[in-house]
C-alpha cells in the first residue's frame, strides 16, 4: 500500500491508484475503451497524454504504474537534461536484457528541445523503453513528428462539474488519504461552487477544499462547516485556462470570429470577455475585429469597419480596463450587422488570376497621358470620361479580357 504524508497536498494524496478510483475522461478510459483495455491487460505502448492542468495526466500515469508489472521510471522534462535522460535509457537497456521492460514517464515533454526528443527516438523505436509522455501543450506543435508517429495520442478534457463534485466528496470521506478523519460538513451548493470555479481542474478544486477545511474554525458541535461563503473565500478568483501561444488562444479567437459571423452577439461577447479576463492583448482583439468587418460584413454595412478601426484607436488611446467598452461596442455591432463577403471573394479571385495567368495589359485608352510621348503612343485616345454621360456611367473596355470577380449581394 502506498503511504502518504499528511504534509503532502490533498490533491497529491488523493491521486487515484486504480482505474476504479479514476474520475472522468470516460472518452478514453471508459469501459471497453482502447486505453483502458491496454492498462488492464498491461499492454501499454508508447502514448502521449495532453490536456489542461488538473485533468489527470500524471494521475493516469500513476494508475498505469500501479497496474503494470514493468519497471516504471519517472522523469520531468523541466528538471532533467540529456545526461539524466541517457542514464535512464541505459538503465532501461540493462533491465530489458534481464527480461523486464521499462515504462518511462516523461512529464512536460514540451519542454524538451528537438535534440532531447531525438535522443529518445532509437530506444522508443527499438522497444528499450515504452514512452508515456504528458504535456499541457498540443503535441502536434511541440513534439517532433518522429515521436508522434511512434505514439498514440490521447487528449484529456477539463473535468465535468459533476466529476469534480465526486472528487471532492471522495476526498471528504477518505480517512486514509483524504479529510475523512476530520469532522466536516460541506453544503452541496458549496461543493458545486468549488467545482464550478475550478473550471475542470481537479487539483484546483481539491486545493480549495483543503484550504476551506484547514482554515475554517470548528463550530459549537466541533465540526468544520463549509458553507457557500467559505467556499467563495477559499477559491477566490476563477482561473481561466488560456495560453496566449497555444490551443486555447487559437480555439477562442476562432470561436469569437465564428460567433460574430454567425450573428450571435451573446457568444461573441462571452469570448471577448474570456480573452480580456485571461490577459489577451486588446490590440490583437481589435485587429481581429477590423479584419472581420472588412471580410465578413464589407459593404453590406460600411460603418462596421469605421467603428472597428475607431475601437482599435480608442483601445490604443485609453488603454485597459476602459478599452473593454469600445471593444464590446464594436463586437456587438459586428455581430448584429448584415453579413457579406464579396470583398474577400473578389480580391482573392483576382489575386489568383494575377498569380497564375498571363498578366493583362492595360488598354491604351486607360493609360496615363501625363508623361512626354504618351499622346504619340495613343495613350488616352478615345477615353470616355464617365461624368460626361448620364448617371456618370458609360460602357467601355476596362480589362483586355472579360472577368467576373464581384458578385452583387442582395
Amino acid at each position: 500500500m502506498e503511504l502518504f504524508s499528511r504534509d503532502e497536498p490533498l490533491a497529491y494524496r488523493m491521486s487515484p491508484r486504480t482505474l476504479s478510483e479514476y474520475t472522468g475522461q470516460e472518452h478514453i478510459i471508459g469501459e471497453g475503451k482502447l486505453l483502458r483495455r491496454a492498462i488492464e491487460a498491461d499492454r501499454i505502448t508508447s502514448i502521449i497524454l495532453f490536456g489542461p492542468p488538473g485533468t489527470g495526466k500524471t494521475a493516469l500515469a500513476r494508475v498505469i504504474a500501479n497496474h503494470t508489472k514493468a519497471r516504471f521510471e519517472w522523469l520531468n522534462a523541466a528538471t532533467v537534461g540529456l545526461p539524466e535522460l541517457r542514464k535512464a535509457i541505459a538503465e532501461a537497456r540493462k533491465y530489458r536484457k534481464a527480461g523486464q521492460k521499462t515504462l518511462l514517464f516523461l512529464d512536460e515533454i514540451h519542454r524538451f528541445n528537438k535534440l532531447q526528443q531525438d535522443a529518445l527516438l532509437p530506444d522508443v523505436e527499438d522497444g528499450n523503453v515504452v514512452l508515456i509522455a504528458a504535456t499541457v501543450e498540443n503535441p502536434f506543435f511541440y513534439v517532433n513528428s518522429a515521436l508522434l508517429s511512434r505514439s498514440q495520442i490521447f487528449e484529456l478534457k477539463p473535468l465535468k462539474r459533476e466529476d469534480l463534485v465526486l472528487v471532492l466528496k471522495h476526498a471528504l470521506s477518505d480517512k486514509e488519504r483524504g479529510l475523512g478523519g476530520m469532522s466536516i460538513k460541506a453544503d452541496p451548493d458549496a461543493l458545486t461552487h468549488l467545482a464550478k470555479v475550478a473550471d475542470g481542474d481537479a487539483r484546483r478544486a481539491l486545493s480549495a477544499l483543503e484550504v476551506a477545511a484547514l482554515t475554517t474554525p470548528a463550530g459549537p458541535d466541533g465540526a468544520v462547516h463549509i458553507t457557500m461563503q467559505v467556499a467563495e473565500e477559499s477559491i477566490q478568483k476563477k482561473a481561466v485556462v488560456y495560453d496566449k501561444a497555444g490551443d486555447q488562444h487559437y480555439d477562442t479567437i476562432s470561436a469569437f470570429i465564428k460567433s460574430m459571423r454567425g450573428s450571435d452577439p451573446d457568444a461573441a461577447i462571452y469570448y471577448l470577455a474570456k480573452m480580456i479576463y485571461a490577459g489577451e492583448d486588446p490590440r490583437f482583439i481589435a485587429r481581429r475585429i477590423v479584419i472581420f468587418c472588412a471580410e465578413d460584413i464589407g459593404n453590406k454595412d460600411p460603418m462596421a469597419l469605421v467603428l472597428a478601426t475607431s475601437a482599435l484607436r480608442a483601445v490604443e488611446f485609453v488603454g485597459m480596463p476602459e478599452g473593454r467598452i469600445p471593444l464590446a461596442q464594436a463586437v456587438l455591432y459586428a455581430a448584429k450587422a448584415p453579413k457579406g463577403n464579396a470583398s474577400i471573394t473578389a480580391i482573392d479571385k483576382a489575386l489568383k488570376d494575377v498569380a497564375s495567368e498571363e498578366t493583362l495589359e492595360v488598354p491604351d485608352h486607360l493609360k496615363d497621358t501625363h508623361y512626354k510621348g504618351a499622346e504619340k503612343l495613343g495613350h488616352g485616345k478615345d477615353y470616355k470620361y464617365p461624368h460626361n454621360y448620364p448617371d456618370s456611367k458609360v460602357e467601355q473596355e476596362y480589362l483586355k479580357e472579360k472577368k467576373k470577380y464581384y458578385e452583387e449581394e442582395e
